[in-house]
Order: C-alpha cells, then structure tokens, then sequence
C-alpha cells in the first residue's frame, strides 16, 4: 500500500515537472504571455506620459468600455487643417449661391409699381380685409377697384391720403380710422366730456389711443345706437340734412291710439321751430293700453320723436334708437361697445356718397 502512496505522489511531481519543462519550451521560441497578476495598467497617477499601453489601458482611457476614444497622434485621425485658399473658394460659392437668389422672377406687376405709395393688397390688409394672400385674391377676383377703375395687376401702388379704393363697390378706410357702435344706457350724457362729472361717452373710450367723437346726439334718457369715430368727413355727412341718413326708434306710449296716427306723422306734426315729418311709423307691439311704436325719420333736431309724439298726444315712456342708417342695434346689450366691421363701414360711406 506505501508503495502505491508514494507512486501516486511521484506522479504529481512528474506532473508538475512536465508543465515548468513547457514554460522552458515556450520561452525558448515565442514571447511568454503575461500572467495577469504581471500585466501593467497605464491608468492613474503613475501612468507613463509617453502614450498608451498594451493590455487594457487603452480601454480604460476610452474604448469600448470607457466611452468614446480620443483621437491618436500619429494615426490620420485627425482633420487636416484648411488652406486659406479652400476657405477663400468656399466663401465665394457660397455667395454666389445666395446672390442668385435675386434673379427670380416675380409676379406680374403693375407697370408703375415703382412710384411712390403703398402696395394695394398691404392697405387691404391693414384696413381688415384678411392676409396679404387673401387681399391679392380679392384682386384676382376683380373686387378691387381704385379710384373707379378695376384692378387686375398685383402690386398696384395706392395714395392712402389721395386714391379711392373700392371692394365689392364699398369704400375701404384705407387710413387709421376707427369706427364704432355703442349701446348708450339711460343716463349717459351725450358728450366725450362732462364737467359736472356725469358719466358721458368718453368713460366708454378712455382706453382708445385715438380720439374720437360722437355722431350727432342722443337725449339723455335715451337709449340705443351712437356711433364714435375719428373720421370727421363721414361724420359730418351723417349728421348733414342734404344726405337724409334715416334713423329708426321704438317708443314706449299709452293708447288708445287713433288709425289715422301714423298719417299725421308722416304728414307732419307742426312744432314750434317748423314741420316735423316722419318717414315711417308701425305699431310694433300692444299690451292693454300699453303701445310699442316704431318710428323713423331722417331729422335730427333735439328731442324731435319726443315733441312730435307728445304733440300728437301721446307722450313717450321710454325711447331706444335701434338703428343708424344701415347700423342696427341687434342684440348689443346696454353698455356696451363694438367695432364695426368693414361692410359696415362701406356701407356708412356709401350712405353719404364717400
């Protein structure tokens, strides 16, 4: 049995004999490949300055387990510097390719489109009419006229201060003018200012950077429709009698009320400073006694629906002005202030011949 022991122990050590006879061998012919106890790592304080290493110090420095890897001297990665010259041919393609941009053909234009002024579809835009590239299909349309004449060329220069522009045969505001309609509530003094402090128009415009001013007057107690603009001209023509713009109230009174009421209105009603005649009368609604009447006149004397219906023997309640010349009141609640679009103002100014 001892004898077996030691023949087994004899073999381990011829084991380990054969293996350093290997290392012997494999030093002999081909470099001996390092244990990994024995490698050395070019990484921390004490790596070699001179450049990377063998084994995985290249790795830790940014390979594909360190994150990206830093360009090599020495191995054509990087950019070559640029010549003066390159940089000189690049700049000069470059400009000659935006340059280029110049030559492109435009649309067809109206032969003056030099000439002073403003382009045609800019003034409609300004004054509401939509985009630049809707205003020029109102052109395309032949919508457009300037000054009586149809316009079918783009880019047609226009006088704001001067020409007269039309579209769909109403005048367009080509300035900065501004109109509006306001519901005037009971109470209000028909003024822009009131210097014993009673509230006026001006309390419903104060945040308007241009001044504006009412179109003629509404009595005190009277409610309904008053314009406010800038523009003085349609102003005045509104208010004017030569142009007759005609204005609509409805009056609250007590009946009966004669057959013949509407005739003596519309025949006149004698005054004490002249005639006054209504240019159409309707009863509206009744209730008992109780008549809602609707009158419209073109006169603007004071209180003239008031005196003519009191004269008439029916003195008026209440009295709201539902409409100026093609301005109605719809359902604008008291108090309160619109724009008015511009159809509306088309259709003031063709009232008066603007």
């Amino acid at each position: 049995m001892r004898s077996s022991g030691s023949g087994k122990s004899g073999g381990r050590g011829n084991h380990r004999g054969a293996g350093n006879n290997r290392d012997e061998r494999q030093g002999q012919g081909r470099p001996r490949k390092p244990r990994p106890e024995e490698r050395r790592y070019d990484v921390g304080p004490g790596a070699s300055q001179d450049g990377p290493k063998s084994g995985r110090g290249g790795s830790a420095r940014g390979g594909a387990k360190g994150g990206p890897k830093k360009p090599q001297q020495g191995r054509g990665r990087t950019a070559p510097a640029r010549s003066r010259e390159y940089e000189t041919r690049a700049e000069e393609r470059n400009r000659e390719r935006y340059e280029g941009k110049k030559d492109i053909k435009l649309p067809k234009t109206f032969p003056g489109a030099e000439q002073e002024g403003e382009r045609l579809q800019k003034v409609l835009a300004r004054a509401g009419y939509g985009s630049r590239r809707a205003c020029e299909e109102l052109i395309e349309q032949a919508r457009v006229e300037i000054n009586g004449e149809i316009v079918l060329e783009q880019g047609r220069r226009v006088d704001p201060e001067k020409d007269e522009v039309k579209v769909d045969g109403l005048t367009v505001a080509t300035q900065s003018y501004q109109f509006f309609s306001l519901n005037k509530p009971a109470g209000v003094v028909s003024t822009m200012e009131d210097p014993e402090g009673r509230q006026c128009l001006g309390d419903y415009v104060t945040n308007r950077e241009t001044r504006l001013f009412h179109v003629g007057r509404l009595d005190t107690e009277t409610e309904g429709v008053i314009l406010l603009t800038n523009h003085g001209e349609l102003a005045h023509r509104l208010t004017h009698p030569k142009y007759g713009v005609k204005k609509t109230y409805l009056a609250a009174i007590v009946g009966p009320i004669p057959r013949d009421l509407g005739k003596r209105l519309k025949d006149g009603i004698q005054l004490e400073d002249g005639y006054a005649r209504a240019d159409h009368f309707r009863v509206v609604e009744q209730t008992g006694k109780n008549y809602l009447v609707e009158v419209t006149l073109h006169e603007g004397r004071k209180h003239i629906v008031r005196r003519m219906l009191a004269e008439a023997g029916f003195p008026v309640e209440k009295l709201v002005r539902t409409s100026f010349g093609p301005i109605t009141l719809g359902d604008q609640k008291s108090g309160w202030l619109r724009r008015l679009s511009n159809t509306e103002v088309g259709m003031l100014m063709k009232e008066v011949d603007l």
